[in-house]
């Protein structure tokens, strides 16, 4: 096609989020604005070679056009004052021509232009897809933990004693469920759509790409899911431990009362 040319966004997410508040003059090399107090930051970009990369403080990084020597070099750049654990990755190829059709076709995604507003939300569509990868396998696993329990509680009629275990459990899949919240703020259009209006239609066409809505909206069934069976859970341990209690009483009384009776006057 006349014109035409491609483009390669490449996410990476992290297990560890990105403090880009503090990270902001290390991204860039040097110092940069402070951003306006009390308001947090929640990316950054910066050229790198021929292409750019994106930062996003929930955890990716995304890069457009950067080797994958590139890639390697600048996540052990950023690596060397802090752990960094790689978890998902997710590309998109972005075709520019000005004569195609705006939309998605065989995972390739056409524009006329390619602005630095379109170039942000493309790179924030992709970086949510990779994280919500990683965030899938961390609700899998829960999913799978809190089977075993309810399997125990099946087969045995009862769970343990201890119930600190669940308490972290759940305070866990609450913290992951505010992250995912956070991370794939779905409701919440980026302002570069208001400002373009093609860049709506693109935004949605990528979301749909990835099925982001879905995988969303599965999230947080699984979450709610693991939430309401370790609650349950958690009563049935609090009535056990009650029970003990009352019966634990019962005895003392009991005891108290032999006691009273055999003890000579």
């Amino acid at each position: 096609m006349t014109g035409a040319r491609e483009h390669e966004y490449h996410a990476v997410a992290f297990v560890e989020n990105f403090p880009l508040r503090e990270m902001s003059a290390e991204i860039v090399g040097g110092a940069m604005p402070v951003p306006v107090s009390g308001r947090p930051l929640h990316d950054l970009r910066r050229p790198l070679g021929e292409g750019e990369v994106f930062y996003f403080s929930f955890g990716a990084i995304v890069f457009r056009d950067v080797a994958p020597e590139g890639r390697e070099a600048e996540i052990a750049r950023l690596g060397r004052n802090r752990p960094l654990q790689s978890a998902a990755d997710e590309t998109v190829r972005v075709r520019v021509s000005p004569e195609a059709p705006l939309g998605v076709n065989d995972g390739c995604l056409t524009v006329d232009t390619l602005t630095e507003g379109r170039s942000r939300i493309i790179a924030l569509t992709v970086a949510q897809s990779a994280a919500a990868e990683y965030y899938e396998r961390i609700v899998d696993e829960m999913f799978g933990r809190t089977a075993e329990w309810v399997d125990g509680l099946e087969k045995r009629g009862t769970v343990e004693m201890s119930v600190r275990p669940l308490h972290r459990f759940i305070g866990h899949a609450v913290g992951i469920r505010s992250e995912v919240i956070t991370v794939l703020h779905l409701l919440d259009k980026p302002d570069e759509t208001w400002d373009d209006p093609s860049m709506d239609a693109i935004y949605d066409d990528l979301r749909d790409e990835f099925d982001l809505v879905d995988r969303h909206d599965a999230l947080e069934h699984k979450l709610k899911n693991v939430q309401e069976s370790l609650e349950l859970i958690l009563d049935v341990a609090r009535d056990r431990r009650l029970f003990l209690l009352e019966a634990s009483i019962v005895v003392l009384i009991v005891i108290e009362i032999v006691l009273s009776l055999v003890r000579p006057h």
